[in-house]
């Protein structure tokens, strides 16, 4: 079996052992990461081909103010603006459908408007006040005030958020069959975007592909951190589960976790205890291997985050979200609401002790 450029780099790192585990001792490499903030990393940014071109066949088939909702809100929300499209050509044709629930009403499974939303996923109205409190994709696309499953601009938005939660861009067949359990459905939507594109491909973010692994671990601060961000990465595709510290699925401390559990070292298992263990990082000066928190879940407080993912490179994080929001996988944190900040585990005391120990036992 030929082994890839990645497996060569961890099983390198596996190899040089707790011998080079020592390097994070380096203060130079604790302070000095060029790689990660001087932009030599290839683009594996997270870019879901949101300006890809409309091909004739989309131009002609779906209406000038469709396709423009469709790639504006793919390109907001992070998802392929051609599966959108798609959904929206197979659902309706693009709200020109005259059947039932697409103009009013609700067809025979209890779907209306142009994208098809059950009232009950939509937030149990056909129409809401925004801001308001809710559980559903109800959206208001064009800033009036309500979320109309029956408007074309938050019906759209509402689906990219739908298709983003459930694994898209990266997961684009497993968010498609959330959206309509059939894998027919899903084969004819991908068939529908690849028309759509003018290069005929459904694409996925650079993100998506273990190859942007390789750079990342390279470039790590250190060999520890290296090691730590490939044990991460080799979770990616798995499901979250609360309360899961692997081996088949992780939450989303859990995989963190583990990681350093990997390397020999030792940190709080939840996201309550990681965020005061670690030592605090200003926004802008984290690095791979930094923990970056966020005000989200049940009882948690801007004192107290509920959910934390891994920094792996500029702007970037991997992170286990929750049972609805797809597999575990790498996502930006730039942009993402109710960030806290970032904190250091390597920094602890407790975890500099650790690394001392080891360092004597060599």
């Amino acid at each position: 079996m030929k082994l890839s450029s990645r497996t060569k780099i961890v099983g390198a790192l596996g190899l040089a052992g707790l011998v080079l585990v020592t390097l994070i001792m380096s203060p130079m490499l604790m302070t000095g990461f060029p790689s990660f903030l001087g932009g030599e990393l290839p683009d594996c940014e997270d870019i879901t081909q949101q300006d890809e071109q409309a091909s004739e066949n989309a131009t002609a088939d779906i209406p000038a103010d469709y396709l423009a909702l469709y790639q504006k809100f793919g390109k907001k929300i992070g998802v392929q603006w051609t599966i959108l499209a798609a959904v929206g050509k197979r659902e309706t044709d693009h709200g020109r459908s005259t059947l039932p629930g697409v103009q009013s009403g609700t067809n025979y499974a209890g779907a209306a408007g142009p994208m098809q939303f059950l009232v009950s996923t939509w937030g149990g109205a056909k129409r809401i006040p925004i801001p308001s409190k809710f559980n559903g994709y109800a959206s208001d696309g064009d800033d009036d005030g309500w979320a109309d499953i029956y408007n074309p601009a938050d019906a759209i938005l509402g689906a990219a958020k739908m298709l983003k939660r459930n694994g898209a861009p990266e997961n684009v067949r497993r968010s498609l069959f959330v959206y309509n359990r059939a894998w027919w459905y899903v084969d004819q939507v991908e068939e529908i975007a690849r028309k759509y594109a003018a290069d005929g491909q459904v694409k996925v973010p650079p993100q998506a592909d273990a190859s942007c692994d390789d750079p990342v671990i390279a470039a790590a601060p250190s060999d520890v951190v290296g090691r730590i961000l490939a044990y991460a990465l080799d979770q990616r595709g798995k499901p979250y589960l609360w309360g899961g510290t692997g081996p088949d699925a992780f939450d989303c401390s859990g995989i963190i976790y583990m990681a350093y559990r990997s390397v020999g070292l030792s940190i709080p298992r939840t996201t309550f205890g990681q965020w005061p263990f670690g030592v605090k990082v200003p926004d802008g000066q984290e690095q791979p291997g930094d923990l970056v928190f966020f005000d989200a879940g049940p009882g948690t407080a801007p004192d107290n985050p509920g959910h934390v993912g891994m920094v792996v490179s500029k702007g970037k994080m991997i992170e286990a979200r929750c049972r609805l929001c797809g597999p575990i996988k790498v996502t930006s944190y730039r942009g993402r609401d109710a960030i806290v900040g970032f904190t250091r585990p390597l920094e602890n005391a407790t975890v500099k002790d650790q690394l001392a120990k080891i360092k004597s036992s060599l």
